[in-house]
């Protein structure tokens, strides 16, 4: 659950600020025309008038009309009645537990996944894009060849994640090759097992046929069934015959590229079984743009669930404006009628 907390300060009746602008009309003729109604009387020789200087009673005329203006602005501003509204905002976050289980075989460095430079690439681009939109959900990652190993287990640190996708490489470290679907199924499982999410998947990403590995898929499809844990299986590349890119280095140590025919295909029948058994969803992606939507499908499948409840208090604090509206207004008075009074 996540508390989020905001103070705005607000007005409930804005409108009232209109009278604003009447009031500045109102000074502005108001000082137009002072010396118009200015009060004078006639003398034959004002030289000794202009030795003499102002009082201080004087020289505050102006006081008690400057505070009769602020006194109304102030009204103005308590009917507009300004409030502070306390929001609290109340998340409460339900995340999804993942593993994504990739095929590092040497197989996936076929390069029929355009635009992607081979499956692999494509499989890492569109693998840290899905991670990228998650949130709040504990992800793991699980690779596998002829056996299988956790790499990064189920977290919310998206960063080591993201940095482990992105370091993947073919058979890394993994001495058996082949594709054992069944231990890297299995594996998968036991990261999720002890999980307390109320939704646990796994998306299983492979190109060929199970052919190694000492757990036979049948077996780790009824453990991920037991354990009811929703399995997403997706076939990646094409069927048939391809061309896989072997590197080495030639005499003067430049590093090479040439291609050697191989036999690609997926077990279709296993993974679509595998996906329906445990209430998941089977795809096929032939290219990259496919993937990316193989991978949109499921976000759109598997829903972080987000419940958002706000509650909102709002504090009047048009009574202080008011209040110090009347004792300007009084002390305007006061000082026009007793301390700066004029003389008929």
């Amino acid at each position: 659950m996540q508390k989020i907390k905001g103070v705005l300060v607000s007005f409930s009746d804005p409108f009232y600020f209109s009278v604003l602008g009447a009031l500045a009309i109102v000074v502005i003729w108001t000082i137009a025309n002072k010396r118009k109604r200015r009060p004078s009387l006639q003398f034959s020789h004002i030289q000794l008038f202009s030795q003499l200087s102002p009082s201080w009673r004087s020289r505050a005329q102006f006081l008690p009309a400057l505070l009769k203006i602020i006194a109304i602005i102030l009204m103005i501003v308590a009917l507009a009645r300004p409030q502070i509204s306390d929001s609290k905002i109340k998340r409460n976050v339900e995340g999804i537990d993942i593993v994504m289980t990739i095929d590092i075989s040497d197989s996936m460095l076929i390069e029929d996944m355009p635009p992607a430079e081979n499956r692999l690439e494509a499989a890492k681009q569109v693998a840290k894009e899905f991670i990228e939109k998650r949130v709040s959900d504990r992800i793991g990652l699980v690779l596998f060849c002829g056996e299988a190993f956790t790499k990064v287990p189920p977290t919310l640190d998206y960063k080591i994640l993201l940095g482990g996708v992105s370091s993947i490489t073919t058979g890394e470290g993994l001495i058996k090759m082949g594709t054992a679907i069944g231990v890297a199924l299995a594996n998968a499982v036991a990261r999720l097992k002890d999980s307390t999410a109320k939704s646990r998947v796994i998306i299983l990403l492979t190109d060929g046929e199970n052919n190694s590995g000492t757990i036979d898929p049948e077996t780790a499809l009824e453990i991920a069934k037991g354990y009811a844990i929703r399995v997403y299986t997706i076939g990646i590349g094409v069927d048939g015959m391809s061309q896989l890119p072997i590197y080495y280095q030639d005499a003067f140590g430049n590093k090479r590229k040439r291609y050697q025919a191989m036999h690609s295909s997926v077990n279709d029948d296993l993974l679509g079984k595998i996906a329906t058994e445990t209430g998941g969803k089977y795809y096929r992606a032939t290219n990259t743009q496919a993937l990316q939507n193989v991978f949109n499908d499921i976000s759109r499948l598997e829903k972080t669930k987000i419940e958002v409840n706000k509650y909102t208090k709002y504090t009047e604090l048009f009574q202080s404006y008011l209040r110090w509206a009347v004792l300007l207004y009084i002390i305007s008075i006061f000082l026009n009628r007793v301390l700066i009074r004029r003389g008929p």
